[in-house]
């Protein structure tokens, strides 16, 4: 594992570590034939970039969820701020006021002739016109594979780096979170935003301690 992914996932683990969770959720079954759902939530600033520990109750992705692998939606209002972003007919709608749509997919992509599994991150964002939640327009699509910086997955967790500029969403000091499980209430909790004091503060793990380092050159880095 190169260093560039070993400080992603010191980042990602730094917010799981340190946060409570911002949502659970128990599930009321888990057969063969249900998809995997999110049963506990983190969410947090790194940076300028929004962290998510996402914790399924079996593996979200791969050969052995077949064609029952993970399709969950986050809705993530960046600002705390119900007046922006999606606006519904009902204002008291857990989604309203929804900046960011965030989908976990587990499917299949051709390579080479043959099917194989993989993670899909599908990122989209709300406009201030937006009314409806099939309104949000899709700005990036990510995988393990190409942008391993900041899509990781581990057993039954995902763990996700987000750009805070994508989009043109805007900040605040809170963000909120919802989360929809199949049949259930939608469900939602607050975490520190973009423009908390405390989210410029980069902490890494070393010996297995967290500390705060030294911001090194970026040319330390890109020899790996």
């Amino acid at each position: 594992m190169s260093v560039r992914i070993l400080l992603t996932v010191a980042c990602l683990s730094t917010v799981a570590l340190a946060e409570k969770p911002t949502i659970s959720y128990t599930p009321t079954s888990s057969g063969e034939e249900d998809r995997p759902v999110m049963t506990r939530i983190v969410a947090g600033a790194q940076g300028t970039d929004y962290a998510f520990k996402l914790d399924f109750d079996k593996i979200p992705w791969g050969a052995d969820c077949k064609t029952h692998c993970a399709n969950a939606t986050l809705f993530i209002d960046a600002d705390n701020n119900k007046a922006t972003g999606l606006k519904l007919a009902d204002d008291k709608a857990a989604e309203t006021g929804a900046d960011l749509v965030i989908t976990i997919q587990g499917t299949r992509t051709l390579d080479e002739g043959t099917h194989k599994p993989i993670l899909k991150v599908k990122l989209s964002a709300y406009s201030e016109t937006a009314t409806s939640v099939e309104e949000a327009e899709q700005i990036a699509e990510l995988d393990p594979v190409n942008d391993s910086e900041r899509v990781l997955s581990s057993d039954t967790s995902v763990y996700l780096l987000i750009d805070g500029n994508a989009g043109n969403i805007p900040t605040g000091k809170m963000m909120r979170v919802i989360y929809h499980p199949p049949g259930s209430k939608p469900l939602s909790g607050t975490a520190k935003g973009l423009a908390s004091p405390t989210s410029q503060r980069v902490e890494l793990f070393k010996d297995g301690k967290l500390t705060n380092p030294v911001v090194k050159k970026k040319s330390v880095y890109e020899k790996f």
